[in-house]
């Protein structure tokens, strides 16, 4: 990320599962499991450079990687006497259970060549099975050789990898895997179930057997220094937080935590980073006890201001923390007293501290950061201003470029994503960007996790709509937005998807409810137009967001899953409302505001006191009214949508120059409906 952003191939994101109309994703091949050399055509052959199918789209991706040698090398390691193991897992993560990690630390793309961001392989004497969602079905077949076979998870008769290991490999198996690379909570599940069966053991292998295979062209760790987050953008000095951690410790009971999630440790420490691509995070684990604070880092990565901000912090060594827990494990025995660690905490981590030392549980760091206090919140206010400048000016030279200079046909997905990406660096404070931009035209609009990459991305038509999710990191807060243009003459269908998504982002922005209300609860207010005609969208609704840390940000989200139960909302939270529409082959919709989750007043207060909730939409980005079928809106609706238009008005404009592009475009598209 930042500086080092043109280092990073163009990849997938987010967390959401295919659309709606059954998807080519979804029907890459007859059955659910199938080797490479058995794909259908349409996966090994490139057709017409900018094709109306979704799947061709994909079908241009460069030539699979060679991995028999890799796999020889590794099987080697697999049956020497060292190791002596019947499979090898390896996991999509890295020691931190991180959603992107650093190029060092991508051992399954390495492997395998599929660099999707969720799949994990396994490998055994005899074959290498890849296991990944319907997200990367294609993807995984384009990139894989014949070496491998694609388990299309979530497709009937098709176990998980952890089934997989459980239940079909030999009586007797060692299943290997490094165990840093694994959550001690999963690692359990995983131990348990393969003993219940009778099946063998997962043995923990200290060597990452990949890493060897990789030898030395394996990219070095990241170096890169970190910085401090000012007072002014964080809201709260260090010590203060490190103070409310241990108040928490303290009702749970527990001596200490054990903190491992790197946006965590970002947070607590008020530092940020560049070590992991979009997210200003950097390798670190935190230790918080009664009596310590300790910041595992190296000290390569710290500058003389840093030092200075940690003083009467401990600062050792990054892998020093599994000495120091084993040394703690001990005088924990004899007190008869845990430490508490997050569910990120890897197998590594608790086996050093002793299992029965541990309590694996909700680190209180999740929460507390999820809870933006004054200042951050009007960070995430202030941020949007500007990246709702930086969109206007991109819009407002894009729909110029497409309808008067001559772009139709000749402007390519990455062109106009990387003009995005200028034009939000000329705002004061931007980064970087806070993810890889899903810019996508036409059949590629469809595809949720497509992201475009120069010599195969497709040219942006005047005829076909526009589908730009972006983001970007500033100092004083994350963004992320999505909007969906057309700026031909839209067909009626196409019309009538993209009000019914507007009506279900309307509904879900207007909502007013008691506080603790879980986005499980709130999820079906924004399908309820699209399944009033039999539509829907196949994947979450929304999720939270950082305060200039990972633009994916728990404890809460809007979905029906199970994980949202527990995570209920709390003035002072984020989160994306979006919606969206995807027919494959045709187009995509997606309308994406962020938005601050705030106290508000009503008449009456059924809540015993606890309160109740509304959203603020900070994104200030016009909604295309121009693809809007008015006769489906209702007043109300359409009162918020004028009401909307006017606050994007008043807070942008100023801070764009009277008579550009990008201000006549603002004028126009906040206009009212």
């Amino acid at each position: 990320m930042f500086c080092r952003l043109a280092r990073f191939a163009r990849r997938t994101l987010l967390c959401c599962t295919p659309a709606n109309r059954t998807p080519s994703l979804y029907s890459v091949a007859a059955s659910s499991t199938t080797t490479l050399a058995q794909q259908p055509s349409f996966f090994k052959t490139s057709k017409k450079p900018y094709s109306v199918s979704s799947t061709e789209s994909l079908d241009k991706m460069a030539a699979p990687v060679n991995t028999t040698d890799r796999l020889k090398h590794l099987r080697e390691l697999m049956a020497s006497a060292k190791y002596n193991v019947t499979a090898y897992v390896v996991p999509s993560e890295d020691a931190h259970q991180s959603e992107y990690v650093a190029t060092c630390d991508e051992r399954r793309a390495f492997i395998s060549g599929f660099d999707g961001s969720a799949g994990c392989a396994v490998i055994t004497m005899d074959t290498a099975a890849m296991f990944t969602d319907g997200r990367y079905f294609l993807q995984a077949s384009q990139q894989m050789d014949d070496n491998w076979t694609l388990m299309k998870r979530g497709l009937p008769g098709v176990p998980s990898w952890q089934e997989y290991v459980a239940d079909h490999l030999p009586a007797g198996a060692r299943v290997g895997i490094d165990p840093a690379l694994l959550s001690a909570a999963e690692g359990a599940e995983i131990r348990n179930s393969i003993k219940e069966k009778g099946k063998g053991e997962l043995v923990p292998i200290e060597d990452n057997l990949v890493d060897i295979v990789w030898g030395s062209q394996r990219p070095v760790r990241p170096e890169d220094k970190v910085f401090i987050q000012d007072l002014k953008y964080s809201g709260e000095a260090h010590g203060d937080k490190i103070a409310r951690v241990r108040a928490e410790l303290e009702k749970q009971g527990v001596d200490g935590l054990v903190v491992a999630a790197l946006d965590e440790v970002a947070w607590l420490f008020n530092l940020r980073g560049s070590d992991v691509s979009y997210n200003p995070v950097f390798y670190a684990y935190g230790l918080v006890t009664k009596d310590d604070v300790v910041l595992y880092i190296e000290d390569v990565k710290l500058t003389d201001d840093v030092r200075e901000h940690l003083k009467g912090i401990k600062v050792q060594p990054y892998s020093a923390i599994f000495g120091e827990l084993a040394q703690l494990s001990s005088a924990l025995v004899q007190s008869k007293r845990q430490l508490l660690a997050g569910r990120t905490a890897s197998w590594a981590l608790v086996e050093a501290l002793g299992a029965d030392n541990v309590r694996i549980g909700k680190s209180p760091v999740t929460l507390l950061k999820a809870l933006k206090n004054p200042v951050e919140m009007e960070g995430m206010r202030q941020c949007h201003i500007r990246d709702g400048a930086a969109v206007a000016n991109y819009f407002g030279w894009l729909e110029h470029e497409l309808l008067f200079n001559g772009g139709h046909l000749k402007l390519s997905e990455v062109d106009v994503a990387d003009k995005l990406e200028g034009f939000r660096r000329a705002q004061k404070d931007c980064v970087g960007l806070s993810f890889d931009t899903i810019s996508s035209v036409g059949p590629n609009g469809a595809i949720i996790h497509y992201s475009p990459k120069r010599g195969s991305d497709a040219l942006l038509d005047v005829n076909q709509m526009y589908l730009c999710d972006s983001g970007g990191q500033y100092r004083d807060g994350t963004t992320d937005v999505t909007r969906t243009y057309h700026f031909g003459t839209p067909s009626a269908w196409e019309r009538e998807c993209f009000t019914r998504v507007l009506k279900g982002h309307i509904a879900l922005d207007r909502a007013v409810f008691p506080s603790g209300t879980s986005g499980y609860a709130l999820d079906p207010l924004a399908r309820l137009p699209l399944w009033e005609v039999g539509l829907d969208y196949r994947h979450g609704t929304g999720h939270g967001v950082g305060s200039f840390l990972n633009v994916h940000e728990g404890p809460q989200g809007v979905a029906m899953r199970q994980n949202y139960l527990d995570a209920g909302f709390q003035h002072g939270m984020t989160i994306t409302n979006e919606p969206g529409y995807y027919e494959d082959g045709n187009f995509g919709i997606r309308i994406e505001n962020t938005c601050l989750v705030v106290k508000t007043d009503t008449k009456f207060d059924y809540s015993g006191g606890a309160g109740y909730l509304t959203f603020e939409p900070v994104t200030l980005v016009p909604i295309q009214k121009k693809l809007i079928q008015s006769g489906l809106l209702n007043e109300d609706e359409k009162r918020w949508l004028d009401a909307y238009h006017q606050k994007v008005w008043e807070k942008v404009s100023p801070l764009l120059d009277e008579g550009s592009l990008g201000y006549e475009w603002l004028k126009r598209e906040t206009s009212p409906i």
